[in-house]
């Protein structure tokens, strides 16, 4: 379980990773709501390598603030793997960063109209290699409440950004 003092220590294991690099990171979520920001943010001195956090909830944000669009919206749901590069990619467009993470899923406690369980979440990390964008994606099933849920999300996203 990633309680509290896990996330702590993940967030500041990345800030020094990015920090050594001279890299920033921006994130985008949403069934996280603003948690890995908060996680990040959370260590002194993450302005150095934080740079931005949308927290895109509903479907409108997504196409708002990071471009996804209303087409892959309706093909795949909010909760898909085109999604979640889409905001990783576009979160890199909007902001200055080197390397972008997004988190889309099913908290709970119910599942979505479409069918995916709770505990169903996607997760994309993409990066800027010259000017070009890769990205990686997983999905990921978390058992466990609402919270439990998140805390995993938070912390497996962290924990990718590492293993990038």
């Amino acid at each position: 379980m990633y309680n509290d003092e896990k996330l702590y220590e993940l967030a500041e294991k990345v800030g020094q990773h990015l920090k050594s690099s001279g890299r920033k990171l921006t994130v985008a979520e949403s069934c996280t709501g603003g948690w890995i920001a908060k996680a990040i943010t959370d260590v002194p001195g993450s302005s150095q390598w934080f740079e931005y956090g949308f927290s895109v909830y509903a479907d409108i944000a997504k196409r708002d603030l990071l471009g996804v669009t209303l087409s892959t919206l309706e093909e795949e749901g909010a909760v898909s793997q085109p999604i979640v590069t889409e905001m990783a990619k576009g979160a890199l467009e909007r902001s200055k960063a080197d390397i972008a993470v997004a988190v889309s899923g099913i908290a709970g406690p119910d599942a979505d109209p479409g069918g995916k369980a709770v505990g169903t979440v996607w997760i994309c990390w993409s990066w800027r290699h010259g000017r070009a964008v890769e990205s990686n994606a997983r999905i990921k099933f978390f058992e466990g409440d609402r919270e439990q849920i998140r805390r995993y999300s938070v912390g497996n996203a962290l924990k990718g950004v590492l293993e990038l």
